[in-house]
Parts: structure tokens; C-alpha cells; sequence
């Protein structure tokens, strides 16, 4: 992801937290947690041309219509003041927790995050190589020797083109390099992403849905900024969104997804030598699209991954702004 689109995230997750503030603070005490995080996005923000910064609150104004309406703990306290909010450090998405955004109440340990997205809906951003066990760091089980045999030939090669040239070879100077590098790393991978399916049965569909929306429940927030609108999906596995306060619920149902346990289909999206699709069941489907992530060859590949499809349940919610 470029620089100026880390710097556009980071201002709207300031703006979304500013929104929030704004919104909930005349009726009762709200923090913010002064940190590092926090002054790295009012930075980006402050920083921001004008006429984005307007379409930036515009936008985190929608997502905080929408959520407010969803979650009674916001407006309703229950006695259990402050309500704190605070922007997280991206080194927790490393570990699971890929909420931007928390809002808590620590008197009664409730909870909500928001991951906020601007102008994108990528998931996660994992890496492929030669020393990189995906299949423990994604589901806990090792990848097999047979995996390996494949991949470690192969980085080895962008290893040694990228010694030879003293770190200066570009992918531009290779024709062949789908057939020659993407195709059989994607191959190898879906190889292995459907033996660890087979050998741990209903297990690796879940585990990779986990892996990639993260371990805690949160509300996905998405701005379009072209279209003028925000689109707000409730990430709802755990079943701890929505919860009521005060006796005061939400007038919409917030539903538990259901996690998947099948792999209906694995292979490459039709006309592509870079993408993937991984179709389970319970209405998931994600995209897997690798590349280089730099103009200069590298002993690694990078994914580039999108929900492309939810389950029917989950609430989502377009907000025009």
C-alpha cells in the first residue's frame, strides 16, 4: 500500500474517532487515550488537503450514525462512565486484532472497534517465501515437506537474481514472470491450502476466515469517496456486537455469523495468473491476488486479499453522505 493511501487510513481513523467523540461527548464523559497511535493520526489528518479532510468527516459522520443506532452502550451508559475511546497500534494486527478504533466501558468490560477503510477493502496483506510456514501461522499446522520441495526452488532463483544484481533487478525485466514465478507459487499454495483441508477436517475453512478477519468483532467502515457513501458490515463471529444497555435495545438485529466448514472450491479466478478465489460454504468467498509489492525483485511474494463474499446474514449498510 503506498504511502500517501497509510497516510489517508491513519486520517480517516482519526476522523472516525473525532466523530464519535463529537457525537457522544455533550451527553456524557467521554476520553481519549492520548497516544502515540493517536498523535500519528491527527498528524495525517491535520495534515490533509481541506476538501479530503470535509470528505473525511463527512464520511466517519455516516459510519457514527449508523453505529450509534447499532450499539445502545454508546448513548446509554448504564453508570458505567467514562466511555474511553482510543486508536489502536498497527502491531496488533500482527496478532489478530485488526480493529482501529476501540470504544470502551471498563466498568463492565464492553467493548466495540472499528476498522476503518478508506477507498479499499483489503483484509490482509500475508507474505509467501521460502521460510515463511503459512500453514502455521495461519491455521497452527505446519506446512508439509512436499510444499517446500516446490516453493524453496523458486525464491531461491528471485534470491539469487536478486544477489547477482547487487539488489538492483525489477520485475519489469522479466516477461515471463507469471509462468515462471507467480503461477507456480499460487499452484503450491492452493496444493497445500487443500491437503491441510483434507488431513484436519472442517478446521481450515474457519481457521482461514479467522485468520483473515481477525480474532475480535468489529464493524468494517469503508469509505468511497467517489460515490459519497459508507459502507458499514458488522464482523460478527463471536456474537458481541449489539449488545443492549439500560433495558434499551437496538430496533436492528445485529446476527452471529456462522463460520465456515467447507471448501467448495480453490482455484484461479477465470482469465488471471495472479488471483485466486476460495469458495467455502456459509456464503464466504475470498480473493487471494499475489504480487511483488516492490518494483525490485524480491526473495517474496506478497497476497493481497479481499472478502468478496459474506455470508447473507451479516447487517451491512450503506450510508450516503
Amino acid at each position: 500500500m503506498g504511502n500517501i493511501q497509510v497516510k489517508n487510513g491513519k486520517a480517516f481513523e482519526y476522523a472516525c474517532l473525532n466523530s464519535l467523540y463529537s457525537a457522544l461527548s455533550p451527553a456524557q464523559e467521554v476520553l481519549v487515550e492520548n497516544t502515540p497511535q493517536l498523535e500519528t493520526a491527527r498528524n495525517a489528518y491535520m495534515i490533509a488537503p481541506d476538501e479530503l479532510r470535509e470528505d473525511l468527516n463527512k464520511a466517519a459522520n455516516a459510519a457514527s450514525r449508523v453505529i450509534t443506532r447499532l450499539e445502545p452502550q454508546l448513548e446509554h451508559p448504564d453508570k458505567n462512565v467514562p466511555l474511553y475511546l482510543s486508536i489502536q497500534a498497527d502491531a496488533q494486527g500482527q496478532v489478530g486484532d485488526v480493529r482501529d478504533v476501540l470504544c470502551i466501558r471498563k466498568q463492565n468490560e464492553w467493548e466495540i472497534g472499528l476498522s476503518c477503510k478508506h477507498n479499499h477493502r483489503a483484509v490482509k496483506h500475508s507474505r509467501l517465501s521460502a521460510t515463511i510456514d503459512f500453514g502455521k501461522e495461519w491455521f497452527g499446522i505446519p506446512c508439509s515437506k512436499e510444499y517446500y520441495n516446490v516453493i524453496i526452488p523458486i525464491f531461491e532463483e528471485l534470491r539469487d537474481i536478486r544477489k547477482r544484481s547487487d539488489k538492483t533487478a525489477k520485475w519489469s525485466e522479466f516477461e515471463d514472470k507469471f509462468d515462471r514465478f507467480y503461477i507456480p507459487v499460487l499452484q503450491a499454495f492452493m496444493i497445500e491450502l487443500q491437503r491441510l483441508d483434507r488431513e484436519n477436517t472442517s478446521v481450515i475453512p474457519e481457521r482461514l476466515i479467522k485468520y483473515l478477519v481477525g480474532k475480535n468483532d468489529y464493524y468494517k467502515v469503508i469509505t468511497n469517496n467517489s460515490k459519497r457513501t459508507t459502507l458499514i458490515e458488522a464482523i460478527n463471529i463471536g456474537g458481541t456486537l449489539n449488545r443492549q444497555s439500560e433495558g434499551v435495545k437496538s430496533i436492528v438485529n445485529v446476527a452471529k455469523l456462522r463460520l465456515p466448514k467447507r471448501f467448495f472450491n480453490v482455484d484461479f479466478k477465470r482469465n488471471s495468473d495472479t488471483t485466486i478465489e476460495v469458495v467455502c460454504d456459509e456464503g464466504w468467498t475470498v480473493s487471494m491476488r499475489i504480487h511483488s509489492a516492490s518494483s525490485l525483485v524480491e526473495p517474496s511474494l506478497k497476497f493481497d486479499v479481499n472478502l468478496i463474499s459474506l455470508p447473507n446474514t451479516i447487517h451491512a449498510q450503506i450510508e450516503p453522505w
